[in-house]
């Protein structure tokens, strides 16, 4: 884990290694084709990064999923929020359009591999 300035991090191999420690996987769509994955750990959201440090993203949601099953067992959300209130000049917390869907902890099916 990172104990820089930046957003607090956890390595894949860390991740894998401390796979019954993490609560939920939350996969956030930043854009509309781009992910990010943070591990939530005595609830506190770890940043998933690769081996060299980098954020682990993807163009692909069932991707992501993919990749992360291989490491941990419990539940995925997608985390979505929404940038109406910012568009149309609202001044409102940014949480206060976030939506997270449950995405189960079950692995994927067959024809999604």
């Amino acid at each position: 884990m990172n104990g820089k300035g930046g957003p607090m991090k956890i390595t894949e191999k860390e991740l894998k290694r401390r796979a019954a420690d993490v609560e939920r996987i939350v996969i956030e769509s930043v854009d509309l084709s781009l992910y990010l994955a943070r591990a939530v750990i005595d609830g506190q959201e770890l940043m998933i990064a690769d081996a060299n440090g980098k954020f682990v993203k993807t163009h692909n949601l069932l991707a992501m999923k993919r990749r992360l099953k291989a490491l941990v067992t419990c539940e995925f959300f997608l985390r979505q929020q929404s940038a109406y209130d910012e568009m149309v000049g609202h001044s409102y917390a940014a949480n206060a359009n976030t939506m997270e869907i449950p995405m189960g902890s079950e692995p994927l099916p067959e024809w999604l591999s």
